[in-house]
């Protein structure tokens, strides 16, 4: 039996710039284990880049994805979202595979991380100080770039930064 060729590519410098460019998303999708049925789940969250280049996401204590990255931090996101023409396929998106780290409300880098990410979210003071909120730091893994028909790479944490 011959082997088929991988139809995915490491990245290239022409990859990481555009998975570069899609980490500058507001906001994400976030695959997650449900801690009450123990499968996947998936909830839109909002989405940044912290001072230091870090993704993260700011989530409440209420929300069950906060409950799933706490008893499974493995997790999954996925930046990039079609345009109003032609096939939703057809458009870039990149998958990060990721490890959930959430940041305690005494972390010495959080009154940073809180006013960064509010000049990206303003929305965010609204709910930003209550207690049950908190934010998540989302340390990539791995990823995977489909930069459109036919044009797929694989992308690790360093080609990220």
């Amino acid at each position: 039996m011959t082997q088929r060729p991988d139809p995915v590519a490491p990245a290239d410098a022409e990859a990481r710039a555009l998975a570069r460019t899609l980490l500058q998303a507001t906001h994400a999708a976030l695959a997650y284990t449900d801690v009450q049925t123990d499968t996947p789940g998936i909830s839109r969250i909002a989405f940044g880049l912290g001072p230091d280049g870090a993704m993260l996401t700011l989530i409440s204590a209420l929300a069950p994805h906060h409950a799933g990255l706490s008893a499974h931090p493995a997790c999954a996101l996925m930046l990039g979202e079609p345009s109003g023409k032609g096939d939703p396929l057809t458009h870039p998106r990149l998958m990060i595979r990721a490890t959930a780290r959430f940041i305690a409300p005494v972390a010495p880098d959080r009154p940073a991380i809180r006013d960064h990410w509010l000049g990206q979210h303003p929305k965010a003071k609204l709910y930003i100080d209550f207690a049950d909120f908190a934010f998540v730091r989302f340390q990539p893994v791995s990823a995977l770039l489909n930069a459109g028909f036919a044009r797929a790479y694989r992308l690790t944490s360093d080609d990220l930064k």
